[in-house]
């Protein structure tokens, strides 16, 4: 697809929305139509934009995994102090190595956490640097477009000057054609 196509598709958006027609505040569209431009445009992107969606999306089952992971280490360390408490004979021992290892437990799922969460974060970091170079490089692209518009549109300006002094030019000169003409022929 042309580079531009996302801009062509995204006026036939504005179209398709111009098409419909007004109850109230609001507007009645084709919605198929309008899913299809949608669809179209998410097409025409760039797979950067592509690729940083899906970074995105990764990085997010990435923290949800990690989560799960602490969640089941923290019910498997309850359920095994929990089972080491219901024995009756060691009941003293048992609640204190329980609640040494809980709190074991709880350190090191305090550090998984902590470091799917500085994972989380950088993940997050490089996205949003990701981001940013692919928006700098379409507003850089849309500037570069935009300049080459001003450029054509500067020597469309010119080329219609040009016609209109040239036309101006065929008008005096048939005009100053025409007065030579009826002079002559009224001094025979």
């Amino acid at each position: 697809m042309p580079q531009n196509g996302v801009y062509d598709l995204l006026k036939m958006l504005e179209i398709a929305l111009d098409e419909g027609y007004s109850v109230l505040k609001y507007t009645v569209v084709n919605k198929r139509e309008i899913e299809e431009y949608i669809d179209r445009i998410y097409a025409a992107l760039p797979v950067e934009v592509q690729e940083a969606r899906l970074f995105v999306k990764r990085k997010e089952e990435l923290q949800n995994e990690a989560q799960q992971k602490a969640s089941k280490i923290l019910q498997d360390a309850q359920a095994e102090a929990d089972r080491k408490l219901s024995e009756s004979d060691q009941i003293k021992a048992i609640e204190r190595e329980g609640i040494r290892i809980r709190n074991e437990v709880a350190e090191e799922c305090e550090k998984i956490r902590h470091i799917a969460l500085q994972d989380a974060e950088n993940i997050r970091l490089q996205a949003t640097e990701e981001a940013m170079k692919i928006r700098e490089g379409a507003e850089l692209y849309a500037e570069q477009v935009l300049t080459s518009l001003e450029g054509n549109l500067t020597q469309l300006q010119q080329v219609v000057k040009n016609g209109q002094i040239y036309m101006e030019q065929l008008r005096s000169d048939s005009i100053g054609k025409y007065s030579t003409q009826s002079q002559s022929s009224l001094r025979r």
